[in-house]
């Protein structure tokens, strides 16, 4: 439940603390109050401020859209504020948040996913690209991108897209085509065909991902119930 956050000033003088720039904008970094991991970066303006203490929720501007937005509104991966504070030199708001769900509108936990460089063995930066050969702990990368596109098509809705097809036609067509994919990929293990499997398989895990999407699932959610199950004793 929402309830209001206690300032230890008046709102009035919050906002009068803060340098906001010239569209009367200031950036806001959300961070997990538990794990203090980095969610988002968003923007706010005087109104989103005073509705995120209103509520106790983060309420953000959308430079794209020129409208506010409240995190977890549609999507239900809602934000409560835990503590609220600005940095020295007052341009830059930091909300320190119990969150439900993801933060990225992409399904993934975090909107800072994309790896650009690590550390190497020697000390040395490693740039990271789509083009490189996959690590073994990038494996199931593609997974993930193919999230994130599946999930900018159910944003988007590109005319002619297949993906956009199924969202516009709804549940019962991708639970059809998700029923069709499996028997096909039945039928092909009962073939024998590995190569019909492999291509099956894929149809059905594509199909899955627009489902997971459609009814506001993230892959991570499916992984955390997995390490669930994992951890809990075994009987065998």
């Amino acid at each position: 439940m929402s309830q209001s956050l206690e300032l230890s000033l008046p709102l009035a003088d919050l906002a009068d603390s803060i340098k906001w720039d010239e569209n009367g904008l200031v950036p806001a970094i959300v961070q997990d109050v538990d794990t203090k991991e980095v969610l988002t970066l968003a923007y706010v303006n005087r109104e989103s401020l005073g509705k995120s203490v209103e509520t106790g929720q983060t309420w953000f501007w959308s430079r794209s859209r020129a409208e506010l937005w409240n995190k977890g509104a549609t999507s239900g991966n809602t934000q409560q504020i835990i503590s609220m504070r600005y940095d020295c030199d007052g341009d830059t708001l930091l909300f320190l948040v119990d969150r439900k769900g993801p933060a990225c509108h992409t399904g993934a936990e975090s909107c800072f996913f994309r790896t650009v460089a690590t550390a190497g063995e020697q000390g040395s930066a490693q740039t990271s690209t789509t083009e490189d050969a996959p690590r073994q702990s990038d494996r199931f990368a593609v997974l993930t991108e193919l999230e994130q596109l599946i999930a900018e098509r159910y944003e988007s809705r590109p005319e002619g897209a297949y993906t956009t097809y199924l969202f516009e036609k709804g549940l019962d067509k991708i639970l059809k085509k998700v029923g069709e994919e499996t028997a096909e990929s039945i039928i092909a293990a009962k073939n024998g065909d590995n190569d019909e499997l492999r291509y099956e398989v894929s149809d059905l895990i594509y199909h899955l991902l627009v489902l997971l999407r459609e009814r506001g699932l993230s892959l991570d959610e499916i992984m955390q119930e997995l390490e669930r199950r994992h951890e809990r004793p075994r009987r065998d």
